[in-house]
């Protein structure tokens, strides 16, 4: 695809963190995980906030930022961490959050959370 910039990809996983097409950037799902791999303790509030420095980390690799997000898919584990989670994803987008999409689906790992994001980030 013409225009398509693929960033942080790694022959160990059949993904990329983030892409960039034209003017937006796919972020990957991104898990509670720090930088060794390890996922972190604390409970939902601690891990929606490592979920979205994983996504502002993948962004930065694509030149974007959080204010950039247009939309957002999230998963939580169980649907009774909603207000929590709600409480730590705002604090990431105080003004002008994305459009988001929230539902509650067993996880492939033994975590609470992933989201996923789009970003519009016009090159000049």
């Amino acid at each position: 695809m013409p225009g398509k910039v693929v960033f942080g990809s790694t022959p160990e996983r059949p993904l990329s963190p983030a892409v960039r097409a034209g003017d937006f950037v796919y972020v990957s799902g991104q898990v509670p995980t720090n930088a060794k791999g390890i996922v972190v303790d604390g409970g939902i509030e601690a891990q929606v906030n490592q979920v979205l420095d994983n996504i502002k980390a993948a962004l930065a690799l694509a030149g974007a930022t959080m204010d950039q997000v247009v939309k957002t898919t999230c998963i939580l584990e169980d649907a009774r961490d909603f207000s929590a989670f709600n409480k730590a994803y705002a604090a990431y987008f105080p003004k002008e959050p994305p459009a988001r999409t929230t539902i509650e689906g067993r996880l492939m790992a033994k975590i609470m959370v992933e989201i996923d994001a789009i970003a519009y980030a016009p090159q000049h």
